[in-house]
């Protein structure tokens, strides 16, 4: 897994979600750094991604807008840690561009999405750190793995479809 060195997920605080998908690294990279192509995807329907903005560099700005079926909206803005081309993406909610914290937020957190080849096509994984294990839980009770799980299918068919 190309997760940062020395890098452990901690089982208490960390969910992790690994799939072995039959689609290239190359394209899954594109995928998670071309706004438009994110806007196809990120959110599980029936919900979707109506706006979407990256600035694929340390510091830069990931941001997604998030719209319910109803209408309700969820603005996501965060800021890119690291970026390892065709590899490894590392951004937090915790931080808005330029790594200016945000004001504090119950379920601030901290994502590596790790792309690694493999025969059949990709090893996907997604760690998603947070600061506290009751921050963790929480987020898991709201459906973390069905919700990420969701999107990562959706990136499957958006990256199937679209080549």
């Amino acid at each position: 897994m190309s997760l940062p060195a020395g890098f452990t997920p901690d089982p208490e605080r960390d969910l992790v979600l690994t799939r072995e998908i039959d689609v290239p690294p190359a394209a899954l990279w594109k995928a998670w750094t071309e706004p438009e192509r994110v806007q196809q995807w990120f959110t599980p329907r029936p919900w979707t991604t109506p706006e979407c903005e990256i600035d694929l560099r340390p510091g830069g700005i990931f941001r997604t807008v998030m719209r319910g079926p109803d209408g309700e909206e969820g603005d996501g803005t965060g800021c890119y840690l690291e970026i390892v081309p065709h590899e490894r993406l590392v951004w937090t909610s915790a931080m808005s561009p330029g790594f200016r914290p945000n004001p504090p937020e119950d379920l601030a957190f901290t994502a590596i999405i790790s792309i690694e080849a493999i025969d059949s096509g990709t090893r996907y994984t997604v760690v998603v750190m947070h600061s506290t294990v009751a921050g963790a839980r929480q987020h898991e009770e709201m459906g973390f793995f069905d919700g990420w799980g969701a999107a990562i299918d959706q990136l499957v068919e958006h990256v199937k479809s679209s080549s």
